[in-house]
């Protein structure tokens, strides 16, 4: 499995020649280094919720490539009244298979216009990844743990609209993935956070878990 951090919440990943978008917002994001005209190939593209910082170029390159758009209900309906000829829309709780993916869909604590905000775990073999969106800390990451055992973990750091690196820091000890890496964080002053000190609290929190400090625009072999 590869991943590259696009900035942001954004995420492409490559799991069994299957690529993969979260959230791609890319235009008008101040660290993003790519733009949605460079993706060519894209198999699937998941959107957490409809914040512009979300949604961002996802209904753009979806049109562009013919991937399947996949979200909740409400905001799937919206990309196919935008012109999106594949959409899959789920709710919490939910899973698909997409591309011989797949995907589940499960809760995040935040806001958002159409339906509600959401994460992912996506599945493929023994490959499973966990982004979750823009969330405070809750209890039932434990059980995203337990049932889908994610081998990465995607999670936010940034405070003020999300939680913070001590609240990630304990939602990593309730995941309990192989590695996880932090995201949402340093795009915005409001959102300013030092990863090395997620860093530090996930060693006294979860020691046996790998912290990944992503790099924007370089992959990263999982």
């Amino acid at each position: 499995m590869k991943v590259r951090w696009l900035g942001h919440a954004g995420f492409e990943i490559e799991i069994s020649e299957k690529r993969i978008l979260i959230d791609p917002w890319l235009t008008g994001n101040p660290v993003a280094k790519n733009k949605p005209g460079e993706f060519k190939e894209v198999d699937v593209i998941l959107v957490t919720h409809d914040h512009g910082d979300h949604l961002g170029d996802a209904i753009e390159i979806a049109k562009n490539t013919g991937a399947v758009f996949v979200g909740i209900y409400e905001l799937s309906q919206y990309a196919l009244s935008q012109g999106v000829k594949d959409t899959v829309g789920m709710n919490i709780g939910g899973s698909t298979i997409v591309k011989d993916l797949k995907v589940i869909m499960v809760p995040a604590f935040h806001s958002c216009e159409r339906g509600a905000p959401v994460g992912f775990v996506i599945q493929h073999g023994d490959e499973s990844v966990y982004h979750a969106g823009d969330t405070s800390l809750f209890a039932d990451m434990k059980l995203i743990g337990e049932l889908y055992k994610p081998k990465l973990a995607l999670l936010p750091i940034g405070s003020h609209f999300t939680m913070g690196p001590l609240e990630a820091a304990k939602a990593t000890e309730l995941i309990k993935p192989k590695v996880v890496i932090p995201m949402h964080y340093n795009t915005f002053p409001v959102i300013k956070q030092d990863p090395h000190e997620f860093e530090k609290l996930v060693k006294k929190f979860a020691p046996d878990v790998k912290v990944i400090v992503a790099e924007v625009g370089k992959w990263i072999e999982i």
